[in-house]
Formats: C-alpha cells, structure tokens, sequence
C-alpha cells in the first residue's frame, strides 16, 4: 500500500481519529510570492432592486439593466416598523461615539424657553421653522425638543439631515424611516400617496431648500409636522406657507461665561473673566465661540503643568523612603491667553496643539470641503493605526459638529483652517483619499448601506479632483464613481448616485476615457427612465449606445439598446401586428419588433423607367402637306415599370431589328453612286422637358402614309454629315433604292448596343427617294415618356459642337439643300 498515493479502494477506510486530526491540522499559510497561475476572478456584487414597476439590476460592469417587472415578482405593499424597529434605526443612524477620552456632555443653558414654545407648536401639529446663525445651538436644540416629542405622533419622531440633499431625496428618505421595504424604491405617485397617510414629527436639521421646494416637502406629507433648522441665508418659505417663525439668538453675558467655566472644568481667574466678556461682545453670544475658547483654555493648562510633577509613585510627598530621589522641578512655562482674534477664530491655534494624527485628519477634511472620513477609515488615510482617536480630539475642542450619522467641520472652521495653510496639498491628499475609497467601495465585503454613510465624503473627493488639477486626478476621480455609483444605487441613495455619475461622466470625459464615459452615459440614462424622465433617457443612451458602438463595445452596446427598447416602448410604441391582425410576438430581452408602417409615396402615379434600360416607341412621320399645329400621331408607348422579363424579351426583339438594320444599310450603301455616306440632319436634344411639348410640328396625321419627295411642313433639325450614334439611323445616301425598312415594336426596349444613349428611339419606314430624307429625332429625356422620330439608325452620336460638313459633289449639296429646306 502506497501511503501517499492512495487507491480508489482505499478511500474510506481511515481511522476514527482522522477527522478529528484534520480539524486540528494547521490551515497553510499564505504563499509569500504571489500564484502567476489562473486566479479567481474577483466577484461582481450585483444587485437585483423594484423601482416602481421596472427590475433595476445594478451591474458594475456593463452598466445597469432595467425590464418590466413582472406582476408576479412586484414586491408586497410597504409596512411600517414597529416602535422598536423605529428605535434601533435611529440608534444606528446616530453618529458614533469617537474613541478616546469623554467629550463633555454640556447641558442646554438658557433655552427653556424656546425649547416650551417649539414643543408647544409640534403638539398642536403645526410645523415650525428654527432660523438661527451657524454656532448658536441649534443642533442642541433639536435633540432636547426631539426627546420631548417622542409620544405626540402615531409613528414617532424621525430625524433626518438636510445636508446637500434635495426635496425627493428628503421624501424618500422621510419614507424609509417609517416604512420597511428592503430594495424596494417606489414611484412617485405610490410614494406621495403612501406618505399622505404618515403621521410622524419629522425634526430636520440643517435645512437648504427654500421656495417652492420647501413648499413640495411639506404638502406631500400632510400629516406630518416638521421642526426645521435652518441659516437665515437660506431662502425663506412660500408665502402660503403655513410655518411657524422662531429665531435663536445668541446667550447673554452671564451664561456665556457659565458655559465657558463648563467647558474648562474650572472656575475663571480674574483675567480670563475679563477675556471672555471681549470675546462675548465680539461672538455675540454664539455658544460654539465659548466652546473653543474652553477647549483653549484647557491646552493652556496642560500646557502650563509640570512634567515632573508625577512620578511612578503618585504625588512626590507620597514617596518611599528607600525610593530613588526625584527630579528637582522645572518652572511652569509662561502661557499667555490667547488675543481676542485667536479666541474669536481659534480654529488655527487649537489645531497646532493637537497631536500629529489629528491635524492630519483636519487637512484630508479641508480637501474634502469640509467633510471629516469615518473614524474606521482615518487609518489608512492616516498612515497610523491609532488615529480614529483623533476623532475624539477634534471633537472635544469644538472643530466638528454632528451631520446625520457623520460629523463635519464645525461652522467657520473649514475657512479657519485654509487660511492657516491647511489646503496647501489638497489635491493631493484627495487623490489619495479617492483612491482608498476606490478601493473600499469596491470591495464585496462592504455594503451598499455603508457605502451610502459615506457618501458625501466620497462625492467631496471626487468634487476636488475633477477640474484636472494634479497628475491623475481625473483618473482617480473616474475609477472612485466607477466603483461608488453601483453602491449607490444599490443602497436606494439615488441623489448621490446621480452626482455621482454627473462627475464621473466629466472626469472621463476631461481625461479622455471614452469607455469610461461611455458608461456613466448608460447609467444615466437608466437612472432618468427609473425616474421618469424619457427624454433624458433616450438622449443619455443614444450617447452610450454610439459611444460604445464606436468602441466595439458589443456587450455594452447591446445592454444600451436594451434599456433604449423599453424608453421607446414605455413611450407609447405598441406591439406589431400581422397581416391576419394577430399580435406578433415580441422579440427577448426587451428586443423591439419592427412595426411595419404604410407610407404612400409621393411618385406613386408616375411611371419610372430606368436609364440603363431605355424604351423604343416609333412614331410615323409627318405626311406631306401638314399644317402647323397639326395633332402627332401615333401611340406612344408608356412603360410603368422595370421587369426583368420584359426587359429581357424587347432586348432580344431589338437586337434582331438592329442586326436587320445593319444589314439592310450594308447592301443599301453598296448601291450609293457617289459611295459618300447620307446626310443627316439629326439634331440632339436638350435636356428640358417642356421645349418640344408644344414646339414640335407635325406635317400630317399619324394614320396617313408617307409620300415621296421631300416632305412640306417644317422639322425642327439641324444638317450634319456625321453619323448618329444614337439608336436612330441615318438616312440613306441619294439614289438607295429602297428606304430603311427597320422598325420597332411600341413596347420593346432599346438594343443593348448603343449604351452611350440613355434616350427611347424610334423609327418608321419611308419610301425611298431621289434626295435624302431628313431624320428628325424628338427626344423626351423625362422618366416617363420618350419620343423619337427617326428613319434609320445610325451607328454613332453626333457632336453637338462639331460643325456641319461640307459636301464635296454638287449631288451631296443638292440634297443637303433638300434636308434643310425642311428646316423653316
């Protein structure tokens, strides 16, 4: 028995304790080289989500797919959460505590009565707009008055942040607060009617709309009532609007300074007090001043205490007797309180007292306009496993405020800091913030919900790099929307997901990636149809669709045409038909079936003929003694049509006359006394079609036969001694004997022999004569109808500008004189 290799029989044998030996086996570790052998593809998260009554696939790759959902598959009607559920959410969507040591929890000074009146207002279900400066408290506010409300409506008290977001975006996101419906985004008439029936105190936190946006928030939710805090920048409401005004003030005096010994942990030296009274007449009174200047003035007595002041042993008095001897102490440096201007802009200062780690997460925050990362990121970011506590730095000292389930820069602070030389490597800093998100957005262990928690700082660090300052910026602002759009559209964050595509499209387009442009076209022109916008939609996938047509781009080009189909579709286009009034079935994947439409052209009634299959129609010749304006005899052939065998049969017939013709002229021209060629007087005609409409004369009926001699009534011709080359001959020399006998049936076409002449001919016999017979050749070059008159063909065209020959025999000139004195 082979130990190592082990046969089929032995399988299946092992002892009991085997498996118990492999669960104890040591997992192998990871190669240090890496496997250039075939890899495991990584993972596309695709995610499949109901947006009114459309299937949205999110696919990273090709870009999204969108279909009709089937009835059978539409999602069950919206419930709302339990008090519980509404409980933990908003626990969740509460910013994290930071690590570190203990913000100070400061209590609400000198608004209790602001705090009863909004009360008060929202009991009685009024909505109420709280107008205040940036740093007078409002956020405080809001939590103290939220907690007071959390019984007067059916479903509870729901926060939201109003932070760069739009009227919709605040309807959809007011609805999934109270409703739980997982990948599930309904349309806009099930979300109105949904939210008609909604009754909650919605308290919404740095507003930004105004006017009528405002206006659409709050009629959409009629039951609701709302608690806004807003800037007085912020435009104000309708004037219909039915909101109540209450505006916030600084403190006074005394309780600034209360608030300022709170925040220091101590009681104010008689200086400091003095201090703090310049800096509330200079901050009038905004709570957020006081702050910073207590996290000031507690860097100032950290900066003034003895470092040797503890030992390992506690205080020095406390120390053993066989202890070593301390240190003698080192006199408390001298620490001046900072001027009125650093108290009044202190961001700068507190920030050059922070560790390094802090003051690196307040510059990728001023690349990010603002914008603080997520604590769990500030490693990476940072290069330093400790710094998601500078969190907590920063927010102890007043540099951040809370923004949903984030924070951000405190008011004033951002503008603080750029002065200072923070935003001296902005760019690049956002490039490398980009590229870590590129990376984190991307990977399949992050959700979509956490991907969309962080969006605004994502969105800022693509906002940073798309003007092109830098080298890769643009690329890095590609690849970061490339990667975050498809979780934002999974997460149901579609205002973010559009913003998103808006700057990814621009970057691609600056850096001169059409692919990548290619894409965020598609995206958006699938968002628009999810939206209802067809019009965007259909001019946002035709762009995708030639983009990536012109790449040869085949599966992209055909996802495009499929969400092009069903904007066509949903824009009224109905199925096809067959003849027996069935409808035809419809193609797969959303291909559209050809609708055949009627159209009626507008040449319907005029007969066609092609110009490399030229018509014969003859037409008999003037008889002698016509008058002027006599009728033109003869039908004239009408040929309606190109049929290949019709064609085929008159070529044949006019081969066989032309053949006869030839031989006819042959032995006729043997006979010639003078052996010269006949005169012709055949004359080409123009091009337009009205000039022998009415002046072509005739000499007599068509039905009447043709005389000997020279014919009376004038022809329109023109003497030449060339031959024709057209299918006309000419005539015969003086003294034939008999006259060219060859001519063409009304309905055969033109022989294939004389191609140079793109004109219908026809001849007649006549009576053979002393004097040669004058050819007169009418031609029509319409599409419908040709006339020619002709004695006998000839073999080649005459040269319009060639001029006439002079004959050489007094028999030649005499009946050069006969032909052209039937020329009047």
């Amino acid at each position: 028995m082979d130990p190592i290799h082990r046969g089929p029989e032995e399988f299946g044998n092992d002892s009991k304790d085997f498996a118990e030996e492999a669960g104890r086996r040591r997992p192998s570790r990871d190669p240090l080289t890496p496997d250039f052998g075939q890899q495991t593809p990584q993972q596309v998260r695709m995610v499949t989500l109901v947006a009114g009554d459309l299937t949205l696939t999110v696919n990273p790759v090709d870009g999204s797919e969108v279909e009709a959902c089937p009835p059978g598959e539409r999602p069950a009607a919206p419930v709302r959460r339990t008090p519980v559920e509404r409980t933990a959410r908003a626990r969740a969507a509460a910013p994290a505590v930071p690590p570190g040591p203990p913000v100070p929890q400061l209590p609400l000074l000198r608004r209790e009565e602001e705090r009863e009146r909004l009360t008060r207002l929202l009991a009685r279900g009024r909505s109420v707009r709280l107008t205040g400066p940036a740093g007078s408290g409002r956020t405080a506010l809001l939590d103290a008055v939220a907690a007071d409300c959390a019984d007067f409506a059916p479903d509870g008290v729901v926060r939201l942040s109003g932070h760069k977001r739009t009227a919709t975006d605040l309807l959809y996101a007011l609805f999934d607060a109270v409703h739980d419906a997982p990948l599930y985004r309904p349309d806009r008439a099930l979300l109105l009617e949904t939210l008609r029936s909604t009754g909650a105190v919605v308290v919404l936190d740095d507003l930004e709309l105004g006017g009528a946006a405002l206006d659409e928030l709050l009629d959409a939710t009629p039951e609701c009532a709302f608690l806004l805090a807003a800037t007085p920048e912020v435009a104000a409401p309708g004037a219909d609007s039915a909101l109540e005004e209450v505006f916030l003030t600084g403190l006074d005096r005394a309780t600034s300074v209360d608030l300022l010994c709170r925040v220091a942990e101590r009681q104010l030296t008689e200086e400091e007090a003095n201090w703090a009274g310049d800096l509330w007449f200079e901050s009038e009174g905004l709570p957020l001043r006081f702050v910073q200047a207590g996290a000031l003035l507690r860097q100032r007595d950290q900066l003034r205490t003895d470092a040797t002041a503890y030992d390992e042993y506690g205080y020095l008095e406390n120390r053993p007797a066989d202890a070593p001897p301390a240190p003698e102490a080192a006199d408390a440096p001298d620490v001046p309180l900072p001027s009125l201007g650093e108290g009044a802009a202190p961001a700068a200062l507190l920030a050059s007292r922070l560790s390094d780690a802090a003051r690196d997460t307040l510059r990728f925050a001023v690349a990010l306009g603002g914008e603080v990362p997520h604590q769990a990121h500030l490693p990476a970011l940072v290069g330093d496993t400790h710094a998601d506590a500078a969190l907590g730095e920063l927010a102890g000292c007043g540099l951040l405020s809370p923004s949903g389930s984030r924070y951000r820069l405190a008011a004033g602070v951002l503008a603080q800091l750029a002065a200072a030389g923070y935003e001296d490597d902005a760019v690049d800093r956002a490039r490398t913030a980009a590229q870590h998100y590129a990376w984190w957005t991307g990977h399949p262990s992050v959700t979509p919900e956490r991907a969309t928690a962080e969006a605004d700082a994502i969105i800022a660090a693509m906002g940073r790099l798309v003007p092109g300052e830098g080298a890769g910026g643009t690329s890095a602002a590609v690849l970061l929307a490339r990667s975050a759009a498809p979780a934002f559209a999974a997460g149901l964050h579609w205002g973010a997901w559009e913003r998103a595509l808006r700057i990814g499209q621009e970057a691609g387009r600056l850096a001169g990636e059409v692919a990548e442009e290619a894409y965020f076209h598609h995206e958006l022109g699938v968002l628009a149809l999810c939206t209802g916008h067809p019009d965007r939609a259909r001019a946002e996938l035709e762009t995708a669709i030639s983009m990536r047509g012109a790449l040869a781009d085949k599966s992209g080009a055909v996802s495009g045409r499929r969400a092009l189909a069903l904007v066509e579709d949903r824009a009224g286009g109905g199925p096809a038909t067959g003849d027996d009034g069935a409808f035809a079935a419809s193609p797969p994947l959303g291909v559209p079936a050809v609708v055949p439409v009627p159209m009626t052209s507008a040449f319907a009634d005029t007969a066609v003929v092609p110009r490399q299959e030229p018509m014969t129609v003859p037409v008999t010749a003037p008889a002698a003694g016509g008058g002027k304006g006599a009728a033109r005899g003869g039908p004239l052939a009408l040929i309606g049509g190109a049929r290949r065998n019709l064609v085929a049969a008159g070529a044949g017939v006019l081969l066989a006359g032309v053949l006869g013709t030839v031989v006819t002229l042959g032995l006729t021209s043997s006979s010639d006394p003078q052996g010269g060629a006949g005169t012709s007087t055949e004359q080409e005609a123009p091009d337009d079609d009205s000039i022998y409409d009415t002046d072509v004369e005739t000499g007599e009926p068509a039905d009447g036969p043709s005389t000997s001699g020279a014919p009376s009534g004038p022809a329109s011709a023109s003497p030449s001694a060339t031959p024709s080359p057209t299918g006309s001959g000419s005539a015969p020399a003086a003294g034939d004997a008999s006259p060219s006998a060859t001519s063409s049936a009304p309905d055969t076409p033109s022989s294939p022999g004389s191609p140079s002449s793109p004109r219908a001919t026809g001849s007649s016999p006549k009576p053979s004569s002393s004097s040669p017979t004058p050819t007169k050749t009418v031609t029509k070059p319409t599409p419908t109808e040709t006339e020619t008159e002709t004695d006998s063909p000839s073999p080649e065209e005459p040269d319009p500008e060639e001029p006439p020959t002079k004959p050489d025999t007094p028999e030649q000139a005499s009946g050069s004189t006969g032909a052209a004195s039937e020329v009047p």
